[in-house]
């Protein structure tokens, strides 16, 4: 397996919209076109691979144009056919409809370069098996999907994901849902030092503690602040504390009113979730990952503001629960308590250059403070 995610697009059904949907793959840098006819590839850059896909096996004369060909059957069953066009690239397709067929997926997955698996039945347990078999193969695994968001459960499969998607493109917006799904889940965000500036008791107000439905790494956080433009890495409850267990799918984010991230560079006020929504997890080298929340506690608690500045000169304020056992990350992943921070001190935060309308960026006059 590698590293590579690919998007391939399958237009063979897409009839009159066919010029469209190639237009926006092209846009949205899909990694393959697949087609039963090579005239489909007409007029497509180089960058593009111009797949030919004949599940059934039969193969027509001209081949010319293709880039990789995929039929089912082994090296040894298209011996004939890579004689006969050399300068061809083949792969296998298997139907995954039982224990048999899974075995074959294996081997393919072992041993071919490039593997296009379509499992019939929705559980994706079969995937799995495939994905650890192929565990250090050279080889690429492509998985049929019949939607956008299967395609993103694919690409998310025992944290490794198939190497691969094939989804239909019958409609314009299927490129852009395919391209979606395959970069939703890792990204980079950039990170900035902040400098604590203040540190005051505010008294009473409401704060969410957001339990999410995955463990969070010792370096790992959400981000959270009072302001769209300025933000601080809260850590999880992953660090022992004296008086309680770690909760290390926790995050004690903050105020109520506050905003934090989740996909795509939208924000959300910490009392907008629930469960079921989705914020990003953000380690400190800036890697990203959705997660989904499984549940927010919101309670009436102490509270502490915390005010720092970015080197741009940006003013960010945070207010958290005022407790010890409450903390945010700084340089290195240093774990720093809230209730001890003092001017100084270095955070880490991000710093969203967008306003913000409902949660999505725009481009307007506003004045947070």
């Amino acid at each position: 397996m590698t590293d590579a995610k690919l998007c391939w697009l399958d237009i063979r059904n897409a009839g009159t919209a066919t010029a469209a949907v190639l237009e926006e793959a092209l846009h949205q840098r899909i990694d393959g076109i697949v087609a039963a006819d090579p005239a489909a590839f007409a007029g497509l850059p180089p960058t593009v691979r111009k797949i030919l896909l004949f599940e059934d096996g039969v193969v027509p004369d001209d081949l010319s144009g293709a880039d990789l060909v995929i039929v089912p059957g082994g090296r040894d069953a298209r011996a004939g056919l890579a004689a006969a066009h050399p300068d061809v690239e083949f792969g296998r397709y298997v139907e995954i409809v039982d224990a048999d067929t899974l075995e074959d997926a294996c081997l393919a997955a072992r041993l071919e370069n490039w593997s296009i698996l379509n499992f019939r039945d929705p559980t994706k347990i079969p995937l799995e098996i495939v994905i650890a078999a192929a565990t250090g193969a050279p080889g690429s695994i492509v998985t049929t999907a019949s939607n956008p968001e299967e395609a993103e459960i694919i690409f998310g499969v025992l944290e490794l994901g198939s190497d691969g998607v094939l989804m239909q493109g019958l409609t314009v917006g299927d490129a852009t849902a395919l391209r979606t799904a395959a970069t939703s889940r890792t990204g980079k965000i950039e990170l900035v030092e902040l400098k604590v500036t203040a540190a005051s008791h505010i008294g009473m107000g409401e704060r969410a503690c957001v339990d999410t439905t995955t463990y969070f790494r010792k370096d790992e956080g959400i981000l959270v602040g009072s302001h769209s433009k300025g933000m601080v890495l809260c850590v999880s409850e992953t660090h022992p504390l004296p008086y309680m267990p770690t909760r290390p799918f926790r995050v004690n984010a903050g105020a109520l009113h506050s905003y934090t991230v989740s996909q795509n560079g939208r924000t959300h006020y910490l009392s907008e979730l629930h469960a079921g929504s989705t914020v990003l997890a953000v380690d400190v080298k800036g890697q990203t990952r959705p997660v989904s929340v499984g549940r927010v506690k919101i309670e009436t608690r102490p509270l502490i503001s915390i005010d720092a500045v970015a080197p741009n000169g940006q003013a960010v304020n945070l207010i958290l629960q005022d407790d010890w056992h409450v903390r945010v990350l700084g340089p290195g992943a240093a774990v720093l308590n809230s209730t001890e921070l003092k001017p100084g001190d270095t955070i880490l935060g991000h710093l969203p250059t967008a306003d913000r309308h409902v949660g999505y960026p725009i481009n307007e006059f506003c004045l947070e403070q």
